[in-house]
């Protein structure tokens, strides 16, 4: 047995070194994406008819600042809203009527939850719930609408010709 050790000690120590970098990744995967699910901050819930493009983890902003992430999400079964577990700094203090938005970051950029604070002086504590909500534009479909013109009800005037009159101006 001895002899085999020693024939296949290289071959031990990069399987070795595979599995601490494997356990490594899901490491660091588990952490960033936010299934760890740590509490270290103030916790907020919102619904939304549409969050495309949010996921665990997705970053939570104050004027374009990060102030937290996305640390739950689920379906309402009554309503069929998305419900999210926002996460924030503790130091964030949001008044009551403050409103979180699903904003892109850009034309090809991914999405974040926007958070506007509002002008109440009663603030939100951890656990309550932001009522004022609005989800992700489809931009596919605003895309579709302006390609197929289907933006109005009414369709389009048809254009004629101005008439040519003989008359001389007088």
């Amino acid at each position: 047995m001895t002899s085999t050790l020693k024939d296949n000690l290289i071959e031990a120590i990069i399987g070795l070194l595979v599995v601490v970098m494997a356990v490594g990744f899901v490491g660091y995967a588990w952490a960033r994406t936010g299934a760890a699910g740590g509490s270290d901050g103030v916790s907020f819930v919102a619904r939304f008819p549409n969050i495309g493009g949010v996921t665990l983890g997705t970053d939570v902003k104050v004027a374009g600042v990060k102030v937290g992430k996305v640390a739950g999400l689920e379906l309402d079964p009554t309503s069929y809203q998305a419900v999210l577990r926002l996460t924030v700094d503790p130091g964030l203090k949001l008044p009551v009527d403050s409103s979180a938005a699903v904003t892109a970051e850009g034309l090809l950029g991914g999405n974040f939850i926007a958070l506007t604070p509002g002008g109440e002086t009663m603030l939100l504590k951890n656990g309550d719930e932001i009522t004022e909500t609005s989800g992700a534009a489809d931009l596919m479909g605003l895309i579709g609408s302006v390609v197929n013109r289907s933006g109005g009800d009414a369709p389009a005037p048809a254009s004629a010709p101005a008439p040519i009159s003989d008359a001389a101006p007088k």
